[in-house]
């Protein structure tokens, strides 16, 4: 709960500065000032790109959470226990010693979300967030496209 808290009032920090920059760059646009309408052309870019990143991240932490309920319910999470470190991260080289097996189970069934999903989690588990979040993005798409056809 306080996650959702937390992004809650980013995203509404987010919203704020989108709209006090679109302010700002409507006045430099209305200014007459060659100089003052390129500024305001430029700022108007800042607000498109920070709420396109805000839709992107909101769009992925509603997709993830949503399939993380759906595999639990579902009895599909890793069962896997590892080892933590004191940080409370899991220990890398254990969660290394499962990749081959989740692996093997996105080769089998690569248009299966499922797999997709636990890989990311493992992908996390092992602290390569990078991989994780492209592993439960994948299993996002995969996901809508099940639900759409």
């Amino acid at each position: 709960m306080s996650t959702r808290i937390g992004v809650g009032i980013v995203a509404a920090v987010l919203a704020l500065y989108i709209v006090l920059v679109g302010q700002r760059a409507w006045l430099l646009l209305t200014s007459g000032d060659g100089v003052g309408i390129a500024m305001g052309v430029a700022m108007l870019l800042l607000p498109v790109v920070a709420a396109w990143a805000l839709w992107r991240e909101l769009s992925f932490g509603i997709g993830a959470q949503r399939l993380g309920r759906r595999l639990e319910q579902d009895g599909g999470l890793p069962t896997e226990e590892l080892a933590l470190r004191p940080s409370g991260r899991p220990v890398a080289a254990e969660a290394d010693a499962l990749f081959p097996s989740y692996r093997e189970a996105v080769e089998a069934a690569p248009e299966d979300w499922r797999p997709w999903y636990r890989m990311g989690l493992l992908y996390d588990g092992a602290g390569d967030r990078r991989r994780a979040r492209s592993a439960i993005r994948t299993a996002i798409t995969l996901e809508r496209a099940e639900r759409r056809g």
